[in-house]
């Protein structure tokens, strides 16, 4: 593929036609700050949190979707791409919960990072803020739309997969937020649990129901493993506390890797001393099963004659 010159920070280097800046920055190991970004997703340029100042452009320039062109010259931390990030984060802080010290997602949370790597800081102020909406219908999955920073990553990943595409956008302007199917709770749509909204979220808006309490990431250790289950050997991570497996996560549904429930409590039983018990849907409800239901053997168990 044919290559063109760029200038990043102050050094040149050569890459790909067809990349966008942020791309090109990682390959000399620039992360610019992104929440909307997702290299397996369409480029929206969503959080604006990526702009840049390339020379010679009026405006500051959105990494995510900027494609590069010959002999750019691009600054990523330059005065007004900086004073523009904090003064999104500090709107993001404002429609957002200060808990960060009890928080699930502490030290995984894109936007802790982000307010910490800016010296950005929850302020005081009377204007509208989301009110809190927890949704923990769904047994695997645990929603807290107050959480949300409107991302759209669950959306997309969702959308990936031609039989699901249940995450959208509702409403619009301020009262904008992701709904399920028809605004339904998480345990009444038609979602499948998979967890591909849960590896992407950046934020603590959406988090696995079963790891939740159980240890902080400072506390976590994890090793990686390859569901068996069908031919997508989707990644999964061994979550471990002491040396001992606490959970599974899933990780980024990449290459194609449609992720399911099914895979991902055959992993939970495999690999976990002390696995919860497993929930099925049936007439719409969620209501506790046996393994052999939560993982479809019924009928090779009969078989085997157990």
């Amino acid at each position: 593929m044919k290559t063109i010159s760029v200038t990043i920070n102050g050094k040149k280097l050569q890459v790909p036609e067809n990349y966008t800046i942020i791309e090109a920055a990682k390959e000399i190991g620039i992360d610019i700050p992104a929440l909307c970004y997702d290299p397996n997703l369409d480029k929206v340029g969503a959080c604006r949190i990526c702009v840049v100042e390339v020379e010679g452009a009026r405006n500051l320039m959105a990494a995510c979707t900027t494609p590069i062109t010959e002999g750019m010259v691009i600054s990523t931390e330059s005065k007004n791409a900086v004073e523009t990030r904090k003064e999104i984060l500090r709107l993001l802080l404002d429609n957002h919960p200060n808990d960060c010290l009890v928080c699930n997602k502490a030290g995984e949370c894109k936007l802790q990072e982000y307010a910490f790597k800016y010296d950005v800081k929850f302020r005081q102020h009377d204007g509208e803020r989301r009110q809190a909406k927890v949704d923990n219908t769904n047994p695997y999955i645990h929603r807290d739309d107050s959480k949300c920073v409107l991302c759209g990553k669950c959306v997309r990943t969702c959308n990936k997969v031609e039989d699901r595409k249940v995450l959208s956008f509702g409403e619009r302007g301020f009262e904008t937020h992701i709904v399920a199917d028809y605004d339904n709770l998480m345990a009444d749509s038609s979602c499948v649990s998979c967890a591909r909204c849960l590896a992407v979220c950046p934020v603590g808006a959406l988090m696995d129901a079963r790891t939740m309490g159980k240890a902080r990431v400072w506390e976590t250790t994890t090793e990686d493993v390859k569901c068996t289950v069908c031919e997508y050997g989707c990644d999964f991570e061994l979550l471990k506390k002491n040396g001992k497996v606490y959970a599974v996560r899933a990780k980024s549904p990449v290459e194609g890797r449609p992720l399911c429930l099914k895979g991902r409590l055959s992993v939970d039983l495999t690999y976990n001393e002390e696995v919860q018990v497993p929930y099925v849907k049936k007439d719409g409800k969620f209501v506790e099963a046996t393994w052999e239901e939560a993982l479809g053997l019924g009928k090779l168990l009969s078989k085997l004659g157990k």
